[in-house]
């Protein structure tokens, strides 16, 4: 097992930082039967364009994108829709998901246009926030466009799910696409046990929001993965021995108009992590 405490210059040693032309390296990782892609949560991106966020995106290294609607408005036409599908795919981007989608409106006509409009741009899961009432709701529009759901935890201030066993009570027993998408920054300030919190969510962790904080409990003490005190290296750990086999998606929060050294320190880290572990397979 690896010691959490190990220095950032550590994990960079496992691995070169940069490849070939300045870009970071592919970021998906199979390590004894688990498939862990990192890729971005676009709110990262939420001060710049679709093209410009396109362009970051490339620039890190990864395809791999769930995107918020800054970047595809939740009410675009068809058209635009059809559009912005056609500019990712032309830049070699996936499209892992969309989010974090709101549905705090207990409206069948606003959840199916949700719904509606992942389906026409190709996400294959939403991120969403849902609240006790309309959860149970979506289970049928999950079954109906085979879309699933990923419940986003938002920490101490959610009153409805913030934590990672809270989103797991409610969707036991619902359709195996509905599921978690848990926030190891919003979870760390409830005081739960991150790594005991991924154990438990097992197949019903379908995506996730990854960060770190200087202070574990401190909602403004957001840095760069690997500047801070979360147990990133055992979180990989746990991830590859239940075979995760979905998204590691950075949420950078910080440094909204020049997000991008924060986020190439905190892939170089995650990499190197994630190489180190793969040496040991």
């Amino acid at each position: 097992m690896f010691d959490s405490k190990l220095s950032r210059r550590t994990w960079l040693s496992a691995v070169p930082a940069l490849a070939l032309g300045g870009k970071l390296a592919a970021q998906e990782y199979q390590i004894r039967g688990a498939d862990i892609k990192l890729g971005i949560a676009s709110y990262s991106f939420r001060k710049f364009s679709r093209t410009q966020a396109i362009q970051m995106a490339k620039e890190l290294g990864t395809p791999f994108l769930n995107v918020k609607d800054f970047h595809l408005k939740l009410d675009a036409s068809p058209e635009e829709i059809d559009a912005a599908k056609k500019e990712f795919a032309d830049a070699g981007i996936t499209l892992v998901g969309c989010g974090n989608v709101s549905f705090q409106k207990d409206d069948e006509a606003d959840i199916r246009a949700k719904f509606e409009y992942a389906k026409r741009a190709g996400f294959p899961l939403i991120v969403c926030a849902p609240t006790a009432e309309t959860l149970p709701k979506l289970e049928k529009y999950v079954k109906e466009y085979n879309i699933k759901i990923a419940v986003h935890n938002h920490g101490p201030e959610d009153k409805h799910f913030p934590t990672p066993q809270s989103v797991l009570k409610a969707v036991k027993g619902m359709d195996p696409r509905c599921g978690l998408c848990m926030d190891i920054g919003h979870t760390s300030r409830t005081g739960a046990d991150i790594v005991e919190s991924i154990r438990e969510a097992g197949p019903r962790l379908l995506d996730m929001h990854t960060k770190d904080l200087a202070d574990p409990m401190g909602k403004d003490s957001q840095v760069a993965v690997g500047d801070g005190k979360l147990p990133i290296p055992r979180i990989f750990e746990q991830l590859i021995k239940m075979k995760y086999s979905g998204c590691v998606n950075l949420e950078y929060e910080i440094h909204d108009d020049a997000p991008m050294p924060g986020m190439i320190k905190s892939f170089a880290y995650m990499r190197g992590v994630l190489a180190g572990l793969q040496v040991r397979a």
